[in-house]
């Protein structure tokens, strides 16, 4: 099979390398997917830079947790009538070697879900880490309907999904944007109300939104950059679900501000969601799938043989949406 693969850390055109390897057997409880469409995401190419703290201990890593294609194959245990059967992939390179960006992945049959012929592979590949993280960082308080809801980044893989399933589920959505153009994908995914936090005081922005009633809970990209706003604009015992704060990894914490408001705050770490959140993460975006509820947000495609181009894409901050790699060297339509 083709594959891209490194064997070190390191940048991504010094270290990953494509060609052939052998084409792997489902084990026990498995199921191989013949993959379509492979997603990139950023814990991909920190984990390929060594940033995670996870150095390659192993001869090689094929990369990436998240894909879509079709199971061609089952391993002992499997029913076979899983064969043809169109799928969505999560989790298939957390702790393993060999993720989805190779033309087969096998992965234990429950990471292999539903993919209604509907949704095409490359929407797909981006139900993994960007939804189910969306999914987990609104809901991880509970129940958002009647609430109002910040998504900053509205417009990012993960913050266009949150703002679509939140308002799905009933709360009023306020979304932070940097332009225009990602005001009008926020807007379209559901958002009540944008906020281009380059121009405008978003905690004044919001306060006028909400006639001074504040924020019930946020849904965070840039944890330590935003943790002074996020503060102004929560209502006291409000909650902040964060996945990322890439601008401040070691952040530094107002914590009379936090204590005296009530303020709760949740880490996102999509990888080892509590068995309760997985569960209801993947009945409800089966749901939404199905439905044909869900907008997609392919800021970029890339070849196979393009994949240290696509890591680089990712790590340039400069994509907005989902970041694809196909896969497949004959996939058809959808």
């Amino acid at each position: 099979m083709q594959a891209a693969w490194y064997e070190k850390n390191g940048p991504a055109r010094e270290v990953i390398k494509v060609g052939e390897l052998p084409d792997p057997q489902p084990g026990s409880g498995e199921v191989r997917v013949r993959i379509h469409v492979s997603g990139v995401n950023p814990s991909d190419v920190k984990r390929r830079l060594g940033n995670l703290g996870q150095t390659v201990s192993v001869p090689r890593i094929v990369p990436h947790s998240d894909g879509a294609g079709v199971i061609d194959a089952v391993g002992d245990g499997v029913p076979k009538a899983r064969i043809g059967e169109r799928v969505w992939l999560y989790n298939a390179q957390w702790q393993r070697a060999f993720g989805t960006c190779a033309e087969y992945c096998c992965v234990p049959q429950a990471l292999a879900c539903r993919l209604p012929d509907s949704v095409d592979f490359a929407a797909g590949a981006n139900m993994g880490i960007p939804a189910m993280t969306a999914h987990r960082a609104v809901f991880c308080r509970g129940k958002v309907r009647g609430k109002t809801v910040l998504v900053t980044g509205g417009a990012g893989a993960v913050g266009h999904y949150a703002v679509q399933i939140a308002k799905w589920a009933g709360a009023r959505v306020i979304a932070t944007v940097s332009s225009e153009r990602k005001a009008a994908l926020a807007h379209a995914a559901g958002a009540d109300e944008i906020i281009d936090y380059r121009r405008d005081d978003v905690a004044a922005r919001v306060q006028l939104m909400t006639v001074g009633a504040g924020i019930d809970h946020v849904v965070e990209v840039d944890f330590g950059a935003n943790i002074r706003t996020s503060v102004k604009v929560l209502k006291p015992n409000g909650t902040i679900a964060a996945y990322a704060s890439s601008r401040a990894p070691e952040p530094v914490l107002p914590y009379y501000p936090l204590m005296t408001r009530g303020i709760g705050i949740d880490l996102v770490y999509v990888y080892i969601l509590p068995p309760e959140a997985r569960a209801q993460a993947l009945a409800d975006l089966d749901t939404l799938l199905g439905a044909g509820l869900l907008q997609h947000n392919i800021g970029a495609r890339f070849a196979l043989a393009q994949t240290a181009a696509a890591h680089e894409a990712q790590e340039s901050g400069q994509v907005t949406g989902n970041i694809v790699i196909d896969v497949a060297r004959a996939a058809p339509a959808g």
